[in-house]
């Protein structure tokens, strides 16, 4: 028998797959194949990255919260890896990415996926509305309010990471897209990685939502914030301990002991002459003189003047500080007259038209206020000067209260 007529091992392992079923382990062995987050990352710099997701993101939640006046929770952070193939599978239907560039601090790329669904929830809460919604259609004013609100939320991440790293974090305004993986479209800011680390957070907003929020980084990004996060926290632990001095080296031979040195002899210390009232106005008080000790041993007398206080005439003012003060008469100030105030929301804003009319705080006939640079002066009322609105000064704010609101 020559050589062809034997079955090569993979024609064996085919056959043996083939009778005992090998349809079914054949993905298993492609899974084998693919990488895990073990192989990109160590537990503890999973664990590192965790934390810093948690830490971040819980003041994002907060800034979320206050800006749309419900209970928002985002807890539970797990860190995994996804490849840029995965993304088709992993989603299926068009999200909202939001891109961050880092400026200052670290160099890297933050993007923020959420559902088109949740996104919408967010932008109708934002515009005013109750947030229950059934299109999942994003116009111009929903991408930009949920653009402003993930503004907020990096915004208040980047103070934490300031925080957590001990330096200066700052970002770019984000960027937003359209995420549609199946045609392609809303990807060109994704960073040109084949593995992403992806933090997935549990999201819930009061009864409205209760989703996931992604955060995708690149493989060298999220190491650099691990590797930062360990730097920072061994500067800050690490502390010099001084060397107890049964551990320093001794000499292997005997030095010869060195002669204190003598010590110079003291200069005498005289009594310093009792303190003199201050000096009444036409009388001039007697300038004592003090010995002073300089290098070499040397005595010798030093005049010292007393103070010279200026004499507090008219209050405390003087003839020169008036000079001073007439340096600053020519500084323009912008004084402003407040008719009245109010608060309307985004929703109310974009349905003012022509002709609308906006109801103020305060009643007809009540004075008005005088600002000068947007700080409450004087209150007046209104009054006509030919054709031209004037208004006449009823009221001044008293020293203290302008200082109070100064400050």
């Amino acid at each position: 028998m020559t050589s062809k007529d034997y079955l090569s091992q993979e024609e064996i392992d085919a056959l043996l797959r083939q009778s005992s079923g090998g349809e079914d382990e054949a993905p298993a062995a492609s899974n084998d194949t693919t990488l895990s987050i073990d192989d990109y990352l160590t537990p503890l710099e999973q664990d590192a990255l965790g934390e810093i997701g948690n830490i971040t993101f819980g003041s994002a939640a907060t800034a979320l919260s206050t800006l749309l006046g419900k209970k928002v929770d985002i807890t539970t952070p797990t860190v995994s890896t996804i490849h840029r193939e995965e993304f088709e599978s992993e989603f299926p239907k068009p999200h909202v990415a939001v891109h961050v560039s880092y400026v200052e601090g670290f160099e890297g790329i933050n993007s923020l996926v959420i559902k088109s669904h949740d996104a919408q929830v967010i932008a109708d809460l934002m515009l005013g509305g109750e947030g229950n919604v059934t299109s999942e259609e994003l116009n111009e004013i929903h991408i930009s309010a949920v653009q402003e609100a993930m503004n907020q939320m990096m915004g208040s991440s980047a103070t934490s990471m300031s925080t957590i790293f001990n330096r200066m974090v700052n970002i770019s305004p984000p960027g937003i897209d359209i995420m549609d993986v199946r045609n392609n479209s809303g990807l060109t800011n994704i960073p040109q990685e084949d593995v992403f680390v992806k933090i997935s957070f549990r999201l819930k907003i009061g009864d409205l939502i209760d989703s996931s929020i992604m955060q995708l980084l690149a493989v060298s990004f999220a190491k650099e914030l691990v590797r930062s996060l360990m730097g920072s926290v061994e500067d800050t632990s690490s502390q010099p301990v001084a060397q107890p001095a049964a551990q320093v080296a001794q000499p292997a031979y005997a030095a010869p002991p060195t002669p204190a040195p003598t010590p110079a002899p003291a200069p005498p210390v005289q009594q310093a002459p009792p303190m003199v009232a201050a000096p009444q106005q036409g009388y001039a008080a007697p300038t004592p003189s003090y010995p002073q000790t300089l290098g070499g041993g040397v005595n010798r007398n030093v005049n010292v003047n007393p103070v010279q206080f200026a004499n507090l005439q008219g209050g405390g003012y003087t003839q020169g500080e008036e000079t001073n003060l007439n340096l600053l008469l020519d500084i323009p100030l912008k004084v402003t007259v407040e008719l009245g105030r109010t608060q309307k929301q985004i929703k109310d804003i974009l349905e003012l038209s022509q002709g609308s009319i906006i109801e103020l705080d305060k009643l007809a006939g009540e004075p008005v206020d005088i600002l000068v640079n947007s700080k409450l002066i004087a209150k007046g009322e209104v009054v006509v000067i030919d054709e031209n609105f004037g208004v006449r000064v009823t009221d001044i704010v008293s020293q203290w209260d302008r200082v109070q609101k100064i400050q």
